[in-house]
């Protein structure tokens, strides 16, 4: 499974990306649940976010979803974490 995650906005309005292949990972199940629970609390369109705030485009595999601060489920907030922090 291939996670990427695109982050932007905030104050200074810098751009990160970070990507992880969760097979060569030694927590795949872990990752999979995560993910699949990221994706299945995702609303239908993106949600609206605040002023400087980070918004996220969060994709797993073929599927895209965007989520906006304040407004992650705790599932895209520890998904998006994790990614940004061990991910390329």
């Amino acid at each position: 499974m291939r996670i990427q995650v695109r982050r932007t906005g905030g104050f200074a309005g810098i751009e990160r990306f970070a990507e992880i292949e969760t097979s060569a990972h030694p927590d795949t199940g872990g990752w999979r649940e995560l993910a699949e629970r990221a994706l299945s609390e995702s609303r239908g369109e993106p949600s609206r976010g605040v002023p400087d705030g980070f918004s996220y485009e969060i994709t797993i595999d073929d599927t895209t979803v965007h989520a906006a601060e304040p407004r992650l489920t705790e599932a895209q907030r520890e998904l998006v974490s994790r990614v940004l922090r061990e991910g390329a």
